[in-house]
This record gives C-alpha cells, sequence and structure tokens, in this order.
C-alpha cells in the first residue's frame, strides 16, 4: 500500500469540485481514500469547504473523519451542522469518540444533541462517559465489549457473543462477569470452541486479567499496557464493575499527546500549543521561562560583577565564561533526560542516593577527561600554568554540581507530583548557568590567590 500524500494538486482538485458541486466524482474520489486521509484533507480545506464534504458523504465514514479531524477545525465544521446532523455523526462513532467529539460542543446544545440520538443505550453511555475526566480511564474507555455471565454454559454464551460483537468494532478480548457485573476473568476464544457446549464458562474462563480503575491516570493505563503487550484492558468502576474497555489505538493517543507536552516543557512551553495556534497563545506558552532565562541571565552578570577585579587582572577567565556556562547547562540537561526518561518509562530502579552518587561519579569522570583537554589548550595557547589549572579545576567541579543537580531536580518534583519533564529545559540550563560561574570564579579565586 503506497502511503497517502496530500499534494496542492489534489487539494486544488478537490477544491474545484466542490465550487463546481460534481457531487457524483467528488464521492467516487473520496472512495479511493481512507477516512484519516480524508480528515487531512479536511483539514487544508476552507470550514466552508469541509462542511459541504462531511454533508455529501454517508455518516458511515464522516463520523469517522470527524474522529480524525483537528480539533480547531472540527469544530468550526460542527458549528456548521445542525443538532441533528451532529447526533446522526455520533451514533456511528464509538461511545469513547463521540464523548470526546460532544465534550468540545457548546454546553448550551449539548442536550440538543444528545436528546436527538435515537439510540438511547448510545445516548446513555456517551453522558455516562462525560462524567470522568478526560485523562482518566474513564475518559479514555469506550463502553462497547463483549462480557459473559460466568453462569451461562457455552451455548448460551456464543448466542449472547453473537449480538454483542454486532456493536463491537474489534473484539480483542471476552470478558467474563458475575450476576452483579464484577470482572472475574477472561475467556480464551481455543477454550470456547474446544469446550462442549453445556459445560458452565465458570469452568472454564481465566481468572488472571490485568484491569485498571476508572480513576487510574492515562499515563498509568500507558505504562500497563506497555509493560504486559495489551491490545486492550477492562476497565472497571470503585466496586469492581466492568463499565468498558482502553485500546491501544487510544493510548497511542495518550502517549503521543504526553510526548508533545514533556517535549514542550522541556523547550521551555508552560502549556499545549501548536505551531498554527495565535501570536497571543504562543507567547502565553513561552514568555514565563523567557523571562525566567533573563533573570538568569541578569543573576549572572551580577556575580561575575563581585569577580570584576579578578576579571581585570586575569581577563582570560572572561573568555571561558561562556563555555562554563555551556558546559554546566549541558551536563545538568543531560542528566536531567535520561532521569525524566526513566520515570516516564518507569524503570529506575534503587534510592535517589545511589543515582546521585551514580551521577556524580559519571561526572566527574567526563569532567576530568574534558579538563585534561581544557588545560593543555589553556596552556599552550597563554602559557600560564596557574590560570589553566584554575579554568580546569573550575570546569571539573562545575561538571559535578551540574550533574548533581540534573539528577536531584526531576526525582525532586517526580515526588512532590510535579512534571519532571519541566525541569530538563530553562529550569536546569538557568539554574547550572548561575551555579556554574559562581563556582568558576570563587575556585578561580582560590587557585590565583586575588
Amino acid at each position: 500500500m503506497t502511503p497517502f500524500k496530500l499534494t496542492d494538486e489534489l487539494l486544488v482538485e478537490i477544491q474545484d469540485l466542490i465550487s463546481e458541486k460534481k457531487n457524483s466524482d467528488l464521492r467516487s474520489m473520496m472512495k479511493e481514500f481512507h477516512y484519516a486521509d480524508i480528515a487531512e484533507i479536511a483539514d487544508e480545506l476552507e470550514v466552508d469547504e469541509a462542511t459541504y464534504l462531511i454533508k455529501l458523504l454517508d455518516s458511515e465514514k464522516t463520523s469517522d473523519i470527524l474522529a480524525e479531524m483537528d480539533e480547531d477545525v472540527r469544530e468550526a465544521v460542527l458549528n456548521n451542522l445542525s443538532a441533528k446532523e451532529i447526533a446522526g455523526e455520533l451514533e456511528e462513532l464509538d461511545t469513547d469518540d463521540a464523548a470526546d467529539i460532544v465534550s468540545e460542543l457548546p454546553t448550551e446544545i449539548v442536550q440538543q444533541v444528545i436528546s436527538q440520538i435515537e439510540d438511547k443505550e448510545h445516548a446513555k453511555d456517551i453522558v455516562d462517559l462525560l462524567r470522568y475526566d478526560e485523562d482518566s480511564a474513564g475518559g479514555l474507555m469506550a463502553k462497547e465489549l463483549v462480557k459473559v455471565n460466568e453462569n451461562w454454559n457455552v451455548l448460551t454464551c456464543v448466542k449472547e457473543m453473537r449480538t454483542q460483537a454486532e456493536n463491537v468494532t474489534r473484539v480483542h478480548s471476552i470478558y467474563v462477569v458475575d450476576d452483579e457485573g464484577r470482572l472475574k476473568g477472561r475467556l480464551s476464544l481455543k477454550d470456547l470452541l474446544t469446550t462442549s457446549t453445556k459445560t458452565h464458562i465458570k469452568d472454564v474462563y481465566i481468572s488472571k486479567v490485568d484491569y485498571v480503575t476508572v480513576n487510574e491516570k492515562g499515563e498509568e493505563v500507558a505504562k500497563i499496557m506497555s509493560k504486559y503487550d495489551l491490545e486492550a484492558i477492562p476497565v472497571v468502576d470503585e466496586i469492581g464493575r466492568l463499565v468498558g474497555r482502553i485500546t491501544i489505538d487510544d493510548i497511542v493517543d495518550v502517549i503521543r499527546e504526553e510526548a508533545d507536552k514533556d517535549y514542550q516543557l522541556a523547550a521551555g512551553i508552560s502549556q499545549d500549543v501548536e505551531a498554527d495556534d495565535s501570536i497571543w497563545e504562543l507567547t502565553r506558552a513561552r514568555l514565563p521561562w523567557l523571562i525566567l532565562g533573563l533573570f538568569g541571565g541578569l543573576g549572572a552578570a551580577a556575580i561575575m560583577g563581585g569577580f570584576e577585579e579578578m576579571i581585570a587582572k586575569h581577563a582570560v577567565l572572561f573568555f571561558f565564561t561562556p563555555l562554563i556556562a555551556a558546559m554546566a547547562g549541558n551536563v545538568g540537561v543531560q542528566s536531567s533526560a535520561i532521569i525524566v526518561q526513566g520515570l516516564a518509562n518507569d524503570d529506575l530502579k534503587g534510592s535517589i542516593s545511589n543515582r546521585l552518587v551514580k551521577e556524580m561519579l559519571l561526572a566527574l569522570l567526563n569532567g576530568l577527561i574534558l579538563a585534561l583537554l581544557l588545560m593543555l589548550f589553556t596552556w599552550l595557547w597563554k602559557g600560564e600554568f596557574a590560570t589553566a589549572m584554575a579554568i580546569s579545576i573550575s570546569l571539573v567541579a562545575v561538571i559535578v554540581v551540574a550533574g548533581i543537580i540534573g539528577t536531584f531536580i526531576p526525582l525532586f518534583l517526580d515526588k512532590r507530583g510535579i512534571d519532571p519533564a519541566i525541569a530538563t529545559g530553562p529550569f536546569i540550563t538557568t539554574s547550572n548557568d548561575i551555579f556554574g560561574i559562581l563556582i568558576y570564579f570563587w575556585i578561580a579565586k582560590l587557585i590565583l590567590g586575588i
């Protein structure tokens, strides 16, 4: 299969078909595309053009297109649809995708849309999902699943499964519940096919089953599914009743969103933004950390001002200030990035003290190698052994301190329930710049006797 690529020529062709209202040709063209590809096309069209395309195609396909579209574009398109038209789209979607779309609608029309859904059980499930936090297992789960009662025999089980499977896009697992709806285990399809039709399910089901509760955080669900290679995981309520399931496609979205957020935090962007957002929104996201960097630079300048006399006598120290600051920032970011990655993957082992000692030894080894190279360069360049020694020893100290700070800060933030990704960007760089320059000039002053 050749990957879809949206070209300018294709986009213009589609826009021409829309403007000329050549509906038959447009429908024929869209039949060749996957709904995700059509969503990509819709994202690039004008709102009126995207709305025209959605209204032209069957709801069975456009519902999936809407679910895949950019949120801002989807919101604009939905504003051009009536409550009945939106309801028609929601009826074709799984409950989790439908609930996501409903949550984006203006409050005043939500009730109108829900009341227009003909399948009242589907509408009830959507409303039920809306009460959960969107970042929790309850907010991620879909109601569609296949479950059987432990007291049924195999024959009854198969009949019930056929009915339930009509509303489930993919049957990943067959879950077993008791008379109260509490999750008991899972049923192997092989056991179902090879067992006598009179056998009761409670005699053949597998009691060991991984599950999460409705209030579990999405990131934790992702870790569990990743660790155990699960395609789907059941969700239970506070008393153990089976209420839904989360599939791998939903978790991929969570992982992607979390990665985007961590990347932005590491780059010094304080809130979730996209390249197409307004200048004001982008400024609000970036400015706080830039202000922190400004104050950090002013702090470093003030520290250097306190060593003005020494710099005047040994001007060469000034030339190496950017190097010291850069090395401190680089080492700090490297250390914090490794720790944040370990925390995200849940594979950090051992105590904090052991981790700090290991990072300190690593920084010391790297620092000694770099300091030796720096000392040889400075000595050959300026011919001043004492100055070369002062700069080199300072570099070792700065690298060790930066490594400790880069390790400790994300661990500390994680213990306090704060996203440690915040430590990998300007926060670490700025703090290490200040400490690095202070250590640099203080050690140089001690060695050079000024």
